[in-house]
Order: C-alpha cells, then structure tokens, then sequence
C-alpha cells in the first residue's frame, strides 16, 4: 500500500512519457521533463542560490523552482542518468527528430550534440552487452545507435519497424545487459549488441518497456494492453478501453519484489503485482498521466514513486508503514470487497437456478416426460474443428475457413472466437439467426500476417428448441503460413527472386517442417512444393535437391526472410549463411539511395541559402533600426518592405526543407529496412555479419558493395 507524502503543483504541460528524475550535481535529485514549447523544464527545489541561466537555459516565471531549457524544437525522448564513466553527475539527454542533445545542467554546458538522420523517437542510458562505457542508445525509423560521453557512435543496428520504445535489461541471465525494442510493426527484439537473440510477437504498437527484476520486464501496447514477460513466457496481461502512458517498477509494499506501476490515459495511476497482475494500489488524477518515475525527492533517506499528470501535477507515494497500514482499509475499499462479493453471490445464484432447471429435465427424461424446452444433449456430444484454405471470389476475400461442427442432432447456438491479433477487440461471436440454426458453424478468418495463433472457441451447444445451453471450449491452432494455398499447376513459371541456402538435414524433417507451418489438405510426401499466396498474389516454390541444397523462389523478401527463420529455428541452425538475389527490389532500393542522395544535395543547398538570408535580414534588420534613430523614414520604410520579403521567402524555404526532409526520412526508413530484411534472410553470425558489412557500404557510399552484400552476404563474393 502506498501513501502520498507530496504533492506539486507545476505551471507546466508535459509531454506523455517525457519525465525524468536526475541528480545533476551528483547529490540533489531534480524532476526534469519535457513540454509542448519545444523546452524543457528542471524542478530543483534543493539549491535555489546556485542557479546558472545563459541564452539556453532560462527562468520559469511561473515558479521560482524550474529552470527552462530551450530545445528549439519538439521533443519527441527524453532521458537522465550517467554517461561519463565515474562520474556521479548525471547528464539530460533530448532527442528531437532531427538531433540528439546530452546536456551538463550543473555546469551550464553541452556535452555534445549530433545531428541524428534517423530522429529519435526513443531513448535509453546504461551499459549494453561487452561495450565498457555507458551508452545513449536511441531508436530512431528502423535504426538503433549508441553514443558515449563524447558523442562517438559506438554502436548501430537496423531493427523492422520505427522504434517506440527501449530498456535495457539482464535477458540472458549472464550479468551483461540486453537491449530490448518495442516497435510500430508489434515486435519485441532483444539485441545482445547487435546480434538479434529473440522475438516476440504482440498485436499492436509496443509503446513502452520496463526492466523489473532478473530477466522480467513490463510492456504496454497501444491498444490498452499491459503485461509482464519473463524471457520469452508471458507471465499475465490485462487489457483496457484506456491507454497506458507509462509504466514502471517499483516495490510498493516493502517485500524486496517490484510491481509493475501504470499511469493510465483517463488519469488512474494503479500498481499491479508482477506475478498474477492484481490490483494491488490505485489512485486518481484530474489529468491524464504523462510519467512515472522514483527518486529520492524529499532528501530524507527514502525512495518516493512520483508520479505526474500532463497537466503539472505531481504527487510522490512512499509505502505505508506497518502501523498506517491497518487504517488504510478506508471505506472505498470496503465498498470495493462489498461489490465483489455482491457479483460473485449473484453468479452463484444463476448457477445454482441452472442446475436446478437442469435437474428437472434430467428427471423428466429418467420418467419418460421429455422437456422440449430442457437443456439436455446426448453423452457423445462433442465440438468438432476444421481449418481449410478458401481462395478469393467476386464476394468474398481469401481467407481461412474455420468449420465447427457436432456429431449429432445438437444445434450451434452461438460461436465465441478469441484470438489475438486477427479480430478487432480480439474476439469474434456468430449468432446464427433461427431459421439457419444447425450443428454446424463457419467462420472466416484473414491472418493479417504470417504468425502462428492459437484460436479459443467456446461455442454453445443444445437441442433446437433449449433455453439452456451447453457450453465447450477448445483451442485450435492456426498454422504460421496458413494463408499460402497449394499450387497444383506445376508448370507456372518461378517467381524470380530467389534464396539458396544448405543443410544438413534429411528432407524428411523438412516435410516435417511444411506440414506443420502451412495448412495443408493431406500430409506431404516431399519437400519439393509450390504455394499460392492469397494475401499478396504470387507464387511460393520450395525445392530441396539431394545434396541438401534448398531453394525458396518467392518475390516478396519478408516472406523469404520469415521462411528462413522458421526453418532453421524448427531444424536447430545456430548460423546459416544465404544467397539471395530480388531483382525488382532491389532495383528500387537503388533507387531510393539515388533519391537519398539527391535529397541531402537539396538538403544542404537549402540550408546554405537560409543562412544567407538569416544573415542579409540581421543586416537589414540593423540598417532599419538605424534608419529609425536617424528619422529616416523613407529608408526605414524600404528596409522594412525588403526585411518582410526576405522573411517570407525564408519561411517558404524552411517548408520546402521540412518536406524535403521528411521525404529524406522516409527513404531513410526504406534503406534501413532493406538492411534489417537483408539480414532476416541470414541466421546466427552472417546475419550480424551482413548488417555490419551493409552499414560500412553505405558509410563508405559504396552501392555496388551493398548489393553484392545483400545478394552473397559478404562484400568480396
């Protein structure tokens, strides 16, 4: 149980997880975020005489407290810790979209600043895997990078998707931390350095990560959903019509165990327990809440959670003490229990009402007086399930037929399907109407990707004119590849990309392989097999010659990519090294690095043209003034009407830059994702080894390497 021990009220909006808590001068913890005027803002309420204010940092005029730091521009990360390896100065790190800023706010200085082509969307401070010295790794459009205390990139890697959010993390268990990324395209990474160690697959955007103990850490989605992994298992998740803005560890109840703490969209703040996810503590704001955080705020020897709403106000909670905590049971919690108990007697009332009406339909049966309105079915009743492949027609898209059926007179009254990630809201009901009651069900289905999901049914079953029903449940698994038809015409041409790779395995675990990934009519007898795709088009052809040499012919390279992984994660292959070879795609990343190239020419014309005017308008705008103080006014007025145009043109050109970046970006993200799905194509060292090589090429301008890289996974072949 936690109880508020301060409370503040700043003059300040914060941005949604944007708070952080940093001792500065190595002594005095300051409560740092980041606001929507492209500033940041440091509360020290400890050392008011030995404030330093310069043209960067500035005095809030609300409050006496908060010094202001001018960014310039809009935050989009922000972080605090140590960066110079030992000191006990912590530094503020701000990321824009444009920049990375690590500041020394005791001494009124930058520690450095790098321009970031990627932008930040995220960021995280601590030691990452062999690498000595405490690095600021950012997550930007598909790209990771690490930066020491003097600004050298130390680390780089490409991820799939736009990073959303990063912690690092003890996920091998061997005392050097992992690096694990949250990103738009609902994946989990771990990253041992830059070698990719594990994935897990959610269902929306994972918004933001949290270290708890060991290897266990904290997730929330954008959907509303927050749980807890430990490794790869997941231990519990909840999930809400709210969203949750940030999340945290923090042992509320002095047991030496972290809970996992959420600020919540509406401005509920609760504290969950890592193990089963009950609702442990909670409590309201007026505001939404932008972060949580802990810190020794009060300077007397403890740890607070402190927790802050958008709207400035903060409120710091330490656990309650042994004495206080028989005092806490106030009234809203006995309401809470009450109401608890009120539900769970009412749900025993209806059961029991249904046993009863059941009992006597059993009687009538036993005395030969059958209830037509009774619930009782035949002892063989069961739920039958059948997943078949449904080609596209005029009316209805490809997609996967889901039969369910009973082996009797029984009807199907209604069909509940949970599954995760296919329907909206995760879960699926048919209510056949009356007249097409029957025992039998269908239901498409359309994966929007190539994972495997577990279907659970619960379907309810009965005679046809029951007002009570049976209720089965079961669970059927969606193959991974399942929306990938069988192609019977043998004599469709091979798609033109293609990747070869060997094994040293028997094409029987191959078939092994196939039969269990894709959904099949009847078991396969050889590994030489070509698909239908009914999601992209296309065709998939699978060979596998007698010497071990497998070939996978397909266009699409994140199918390619994702047939690799399976394959060697299903046959136990530590390192597999590839050829490929995509023409059409790679065809348009040439492109793309042509269109790169042509946007940082522009790009840089563009800002030596601004800084001409930037510098002819401070000219015209002192020649202006001078006019003025000399009553020259005709001459004032010409520098005037000159000094409006150039800032007009200057504004034009700055939207001519904006959009010209954010195209760069885009092709940014597009060349990087071309490097990330180079090295899903490689298992183990080649992949880390292509990612690397790939990087040097494009450091070096070297497209031709590139190329040869992604085709051969090496520069020299």
């Amino acid at each position: 149980m936690l109880v508020p021990v301060f409370t503040l009220k700043l003059n300040h909006r914060i941005n949604p997880r944007m708070v952080a808590v940093g001792r500065f001068d190595g002594v005095h913890p300051c409560l740092t975020a980041a606001t929507q005027a492209g500033k940041v803002f440091i509360h020290n309420p400890h050392t008011r005489s030995q404030r330093l204010f310069s043209s960067r940092v500035s005095q809030s005029a609300q409050d006496s407290d908060i010094s202001l730091l001018n960014i310039n521009q809009a935050v989009s990360c922000l972080t605090t810790g140590t960066l110079a390896p030992g000191s006990s100065c912590h530094a503020l790190l701000v990321g824009s979209q444009t920049s990375l800023l690590a500041y020394d706010v005791h001494n009124n200085a930058d520690i450095f600043y790098r321009e970031i082509t990627d932008g930040a969307n995220a960021i995280v401070l601590g030691n990452l895997g062999d690498i000595p010295s405490p690095l600021a790794v950012i997550g930007g459009n598909c790209a990771l990078q690490g930066f020491d205390h003097e600004g050298n990139d130390l680390f780089w890697t490409v991820t799939g998707d736009n990073v959303r959010s990063l912690v690092l993390c003890d996920f091998t268990g061997d005392g050097k931390n992992e690096l694990l990324v949250g990103s738009e395209d609902f994946d989990i990474r771990v990253f041992k350095e830059d070698e990719l160690l594990a994935e897990i697959t959610e269902n929306e955007t994972v918004t933001s990560l949290c270290h708890m103990h060991g290897s266990r850490f904290g997730y929330s989605l954008a959907n509303g959903t927050v749980g807890v992994y430990d490794r790869t298992a997941r231990y519990w998740r909840i999930k809400s019509k709210n969203h949750a803005m940030s999340i945290h560890a923090f042992d509320l109840n002095a047991d030496g165990v972290v809970e996992l703490i959420t600020g919540w969209s509406n401005g509920k703040m609760d504290a969950r327990s890592d193990r089963t996810g009950e609702v442990i503590f909670k409590d309201n704001f007026s505001s939404s809440v932008a972060g949580v955080v802990e810190g020794d705020y009060r300077m007397d020897g403890q740890t607070q959670l402190i927790c802050a709403s958008i709207e400035g106000e903060v409120r710091g909670y330490l656990p309650a003490s042994k004495e206080m905590k028989g005092n806490l049971m106030d009234t809203s919690v006995e309401q809470d229990l009450i109401r608890e108990l009120s539900q769970r007697k009412q749900n025993l009332l209806l059961e029991l009402r249904n046993y009863e009406e059941n009992s006597k339909c059993v009687a009538g049966c036993l005395t030969s007086e059958v209830d037509a309105q009774g619930g009782v079915i035949p002892a063989n009743t069961q739920l039958q399930t059948a997943l078949s492949v449904k080609a596209g027609t005029e009316s209805q898209r490809p997609h996967i037929e889901l039969c369910i059926s009973t082996p009797n007179e029984t009807i199907i009254r209604a069909v509940l399907i949970f599954a995760e990630g296919i329907f909206e809201g995760e879960s699926h009901v048919v209510h056949p109407s009356v007249q097409n009651l029957s025992g039998c069900v269908r239901v498409p289905i359309i994966p929007p990707k190539d994972i495997p999901v577990d279907l659970h049914i619960k379907a309810f079953v009965g005679s046809k004119n029951s007002t009570q029903f049976h209720v089965f449940e079961i669970t059927r698994q969606l193959p991974r590849f399942s929306m990938y038809e069988l192609c019977k015409d043998d004599t469709a041409p091979r798609p033109k990309g293609k990747v070869t790779f060997q094994i040293n395995d028997r094409p029987q675990r191959v078939i092994m392989w196939l039969n269990q990934n894709f959904l099949l009519p009847a078991s396969l007898e050889s590994p030489d097999v070509t698909f239908t795709a009914l999601r992209a088009g296309g065709l998939l052809c699978i060979r596998m010659q007698p010497s071990g040499e497998i070939q996978l012919n397909t266009d699409d390279i994140d199918l390619a990519g994702d047939l690799v992984q399976s394959l060697a994660s299903f046959l136990a292959i530590d390192d597999l090294q590839v050829e490929a070879d995509f023409p059409a795609y790679f065809e348009d990343i040439r492109m793309t690095l042509t269109e790169v190239d042509e946007f940082h020419s522009v790009h840089q014309k563009l800002t030596a043209v601004m800084a001409d005017h930037s510098n002819a308008i401070r000219h015209m705008l002192v020649q202006a003034e001078d006019a003025r103080l000399m009553g020259d006014l005709k001459t004032m007025k010409k520098r005037y009407i000159e000094l409006y145009d150039l800032n007009r043109d200057l504004i034009n050109e700055y939207k001519i830059r904006s959009n010209n970046h954010t195209a760069l970006l885009s092709c940014l993200k597009a060349v990087n994702q071309a490097i990330q799905r180079a090295g899903r194509l490689r298992v183990g060292k080649p992949k880390t080894q292509v990612v690397t090589a790939c990087r040097d090429a494009i450091k070096n301008n070297n497209v031709n390497a590139l190329f040869k890289i992604m085709r051969a996974g090496t520069p020299s072949s």
